[in-house]
């Protein structure tokens, strides 16, 4: 058997990344290439498969992680037990492992598609909440999950493990998907191998979303978003992208012409800084920034409109996003970036008032901040807010004015002020749920809730017959595993109105929420 105390004599190892400095040089993946084990397999096995695995609970996939780390790690330590699959795990043919070793890692990949679509983006862009809450992350260092996860998606991809499923029948009814963002595409791809003729629409020139266009390249290399966009129109899912829905197409149109409609549009209204200066030119939002390098790699241009090239940059903003522009500022070779945030700086470990298993604020360093420090980029500023922006005599972005925060209420604290040169500001400040759009929700009869989002129930259902919602368009703004779990359980709920029975999977509802304390 694998080594059982593994978790007691195996430290902690996460996947190696390139240098930093040579990150920068470059737009590709931030990890290095190269055969992962024995590095995943011993993790793997450090894995208590515990009796009660709380890792499940904190993922809203419920993803099998005990299971696919036993299969990963018996692999590694040479004893795994050929075609080791359990009755009604997998959904695929992918658990009909061949001998040898590589049946558990095909068992292993089996386990870990029966329960997420797209594991090879929640690998490299989930914060892992599932390792807060495993048990070794009481009073030490969790399992790398997320590294044990990436490693089985992409060896799934590298043996065609993870290759089409095309329904064996289809049923006649028709369903229409708006976004493809990662609710829309897992909507999408159940539906279809449900046996329902499903077509996505996508107001952008490409399919993806904020995959596509709102996660740098150096986190998720395109060529990945467009080898499952291939699987899911080989299994019968059609796009069409550049189609406004309720402008270029009427919604009603797509009522009359589909069974059910799901609407997946994400949550893309951005939140606003109303401070003096805010209108000056060289202050935009992280989106619009991102999306124009993004452009860049997909070669649409070959300089973007909004450049962080020999400016002084600051980023407001504390989150994901913010740290995405930080990356690219960086490899666009800005003269310094500064990050506000106005929250302040988290302890290094777990507070008394955030105890195991919820996913902890915790003071964490991203990639790009690693870059940032190897080259003295600029610093990263906690419990600051942003107090206006100010003109140079060309009228144009020359300084950010910002104070220390009160911890109260985030005001101004007095006699703190300071001024930072800058020639381009990025607002990296969150989102506040889908944009409005009057096309949209008057010709579908979509209510807002008080919160901004769209209205649905607790199984994903609209006040409208045979209208869904769908991801953060619903939710609000939250984590990939979040928009994939909704999109696989709109499907069931779909799946469900037009048969009358459904054996999709569920794995939450509308009302669930992250694991708390």
């Amino acid at each position: 058997m694998a080594d059982r105390m593994a978790f007691f004599t195996t430290p902690r190892v996460e996947r190696a990344r390139r240098d930093a400095r040579e990150r920068l040089g470059d737009w590709r993946e931030v990890y290095r290439p190269g055969p992962l084990l024995p590095l995943v397999g011993g993790q793997a096995g450090r894995c208590m498969d515990c009796g009660l695995p709380f890792c499940h609970s904190a993922c809203p996939l419920g993803n099998l992680v005990p299971e696919w780390n036993r299969l990963v790690a018996e692999v590694d330590a040479g004893v795994a037990e050929p075609g080791a699959v359990g009755p009604g795990t997998a959904e695929s043919e992918a658990a009909e492992p061949e001998a040898g070793a590589g049946a558990d890692w095909r068992a292993a990949a089996a386990r870990l598609l029966a329960t997420n679509n797209f594991p090879e983006f929640t690998g490299r862009l989930c914060p892992a909440p599932c390792e807060s809450a495993c048990v070794l992350a009481i009073d030490g260092a969790a399992v790398t999950i997320k590294d044990v996860e990436l490693a089985i998606a992409d060896r799934a991809w590298e043996e065609g493990w993870d290759g089409p499923r095309p329904p064996e029948r289809t049923d006649g009814r028709r369903v229409a998907v708006i976004g493809s963002g990662p609710a829309g595409l897992a909507a999408a791809q159940q539906l279809t191998r449900a046996g329902h003729a499903t077509t996505v629409y996508e107001r952008a020139d490409r399919a993806g979303g904020l995959l596509r266009y709102g996660i740098p390249p150096f986190r998720l290399e395109k060529h990945r978003l467009e080898r499952r966009l291939d699987q899911l129109r080989s299994e019968g899912t059609e796009f069409h992208t550049g189609v406004w829905v309720g402008r270029d197409v009427r919604a009603e149109e797509l009522r009359a012409g589909y069974d059910a409609v799901v609407v997946a549009v994400g949550a893309t209204a951005r939140r606003e800084l109303p401070v003096p200066g805010r209108d000056l030119s060289g202050v935009h939002q992280a989106m619009e920034y991102l999306t124009w390098a993004n452009r860049v790699d997909e070669g649409d241009c070959g300089t973007p409109p909004v450049s962080a090239e020999g400016r002084h940059v600051v980023i407001v903003g504390g989150g994901d996003t913010a740290a995405d522009c930080l990356g690219t500022a960086l490899r666009q070779r800005a003269a310094s970036v500064t990050q506000l945030d106005i929250n302040p700086r988290p302890p290094r470990r777990r507070a008394p008032g955030e105890p195991w298993p919820g996913h902890p604020r915790v003071y964490r360093e991203t990639t790009s901040h690693e870059e940032s420090g190897a080259v003295e980029a600029g610093p990263r500023v906690f419990a600051a807010t942003t107090v206006g922006f100010e003109a140079g005599p060309d009228g144009r972005l020359a300084a950010v004015r910002f104070a220390e925060a009160e911890p109260a209420d985030r005001s101004p604290r007095p006699g703190t002020e300071q001024r930072l040169p800058a020639q381009l500001a990025l607002l990296a400040l969150g989102f506040t749920g889908p944009e409005p759009d009057p096309w949209l929700s008057a010709q579908l009869g979509l209510a807002t809730g008080p919160e901004g989002t769209l209205a649905r129930d607790d199984g994903f259902a609209t006040a409208v017959p045979g209208v869904f919602v769908a991801g953060d368009a619903g939710r609000g703004q939250s984590l990939i595993v979040w928009a994939i779990a909704e999109g696989r359980a709109v499907a069931a709920a779909v799946d469900r109105y037009l048969r009358g029975w459904t054996e999709l999977p569920e794995p939450i509802r509308a009302s669930a929420r992250a694991f708390t304390v």
